[in-house]
């Protein structure tokens, strides 16, 4: 089932399992650009990877290559002046979704976050995932290392990630016509054939797209016969979406869950543990990820459908943040990530029990867990109150070698509506 989106066939992918095979892959396209790199993150630290992502974009700008950047303005507020004047002064085109103000020391923009993470490169490679440059993705960041996918693409998929890319600057900037130009600057890659995978790329927005990532999860849950495995960080999803999983659990599908059990935020575990006595009892097995910080958001249904992206499953993703994935069609993908799920569930995982349960259902505990389980079904309405501003994108203020402020006036105005609401 395609849920209004087209299956794409011909493409080639390969996952990538945390930092360590992820940030070497995306330099190395970088560096190899010969005329475009567009990047959208979330997270861009100014740490040791974030440095390493800085000196490649420059490295490609000053050679003439097009490079754009976007970053998420509440996920990353803190950059120094000289980090985006380097950046600036080679000729990367940097900008900041909703920037958002500070009051009394706080950050305002909390909703609405830009949280997808993609980069294209000359349109022909594409990368989607969940994982951002920050140093906390590497194993030796210690402890609070997170646990993460991302996949690299090639085929015709990458041409439709790539008008999104570059709709993203256009309609918050100088409209269709830099769009056009910017797509005839890139090969047609519309028909090249890069391998034998159906893909399809699947983006959540706060206007037209507003539920398409949920849809295909519900969609894949009740075709599913034999098993579901899914990986998710931030686990409290929708009423629906829950009852599909127990549904599947009771006609006999093995469906199994790898959450947080050493979570970067204590909330996110007492969240999802809320819904444990009600997808315990259905059938559905849950298994905590201890080994470290999952950050995950992944998930494979039989033996063909799988889905690699930004999306967690909590309210925020699911009914607020702007987020992308890629759902994929191919029994090797599926294999190899089904095999990798395996491995953390038999190495890293504790699976949990009822009997784990006994102590904490009782009482008062079962009161709140009925009714937060119920509110559930009425969450993607009670968030549509939530502040429904249109966030901006604005190109980000330098000082050039000369001392004299100048503004990005080839892609972008400030205060220009953010293309990611429309595309």
């Amino acid at each position: 089932m395609s849920n209004g989106n087209p299956w794409v066939a011909g493409n080639r992918i390969e996952l990538l399992e945390n930092g360590e095979q992820f940030f070497p892959r995306v330099f190395e396209a970088i560096r190899a650009a010969q005329r475009e790199v567009v990047i959208e993150t979330f997270i861009l630290f100014e740490d040791k990877v974030g440095l390493d992502l800085h000196a490649a974009m420059r490295e490609a700008a000053r050679r003439g290559v097009k490079v754009d950047l976007m970053i998420d303005g509440f996920g990353s507020p803190d950059l120094s002046r000289e980090f985006l004047e380097e950046l600036s002064q080679a000729g990367v085109k940097v900008r900041v979704f909703d920037p958002g103000h500070r009051f009394l020391g706080q950050r305002l923009n909390v909703f609405r976050r830009m949280h997808r993470k993609i980069v294209v490169i000359d349109g022909e490679h594409a990368f989607v995932g969940g994982i951002n440059y920050s140093a906390d993705h590497l194993m030796d960041f210690g402890p609070k290392a997170k646990q993460d996918y991302a996949v690299e693409l090639a085929g015709p998929i990458v041409a439709q990630i790539h008008h999104f890319a570059l709709r993203a600057i256009a309609v918050g900037g100088k409209g269709p016509g830099w769009f056009r130009r910017r797509l005839r600057q890139a090969p047609p890659v519309g028909d090249t054939v890069a391998g034998d995978v159906e893909a399809m790329f699947v983006t959540r927005d706060n206007r037209h797209h507003t539920n398409d990532i949920e849809r295909h999860y519900r969609a894949a849950i009740r075709s599913a016969r034999e098993r579901i495995v899914i990986a998710n960080a931030y686990f409290f999803p929708g009423y629906r979406l829950i009852k599909e999983l127990r549904r599947a659990a009771r006609r006999g599908v093995d469906v199994r869950l790898i959450l947080q059990g050493e979570p970067d935020m204590p909330i996110v575990k007492t969240a999802a543990s809320m819904l444990y006595h009600h997808l315990l009892h259905a059938g559905v097995r849950i298994y905590e990820y201890c080994e470290r910080p999952l950050h995950g958001k992944v998930a494979l249904m039989d033996d063909r459908w799988s889905t690699v992206g930004s999306s967690n499953l909590d309210p925020l993703s699911l009914s607020l943040n702007l987020e992308a994935n890629v759902v994929v069609r191919d029994t090797a993908f599926n294999a190899l990530l089904h095999e990798r799920l395996d491995h953390l569930m038999q190495h890293s995982c504790k699976q949990i029990d009822t009997a784990d349960l006994a102590s904490e259902w009782s009482g008062w505990r079962l009161v709140r867990s009925f009714f937060i389980f119920h509110l559930m079904r009425w969450y993607p309405s009670l968030l549509g109150w939530l502040p429904r501003h249109v966030p901006r994108l604005k190109p980000v203020e330098v000082t050039d070698m000369g001392d004299r402020r100048r503004r990005d006036h080839g892609d972008g105005v400030e205060g220009a509506p953010a293309s990611t609401e429309a595309a």
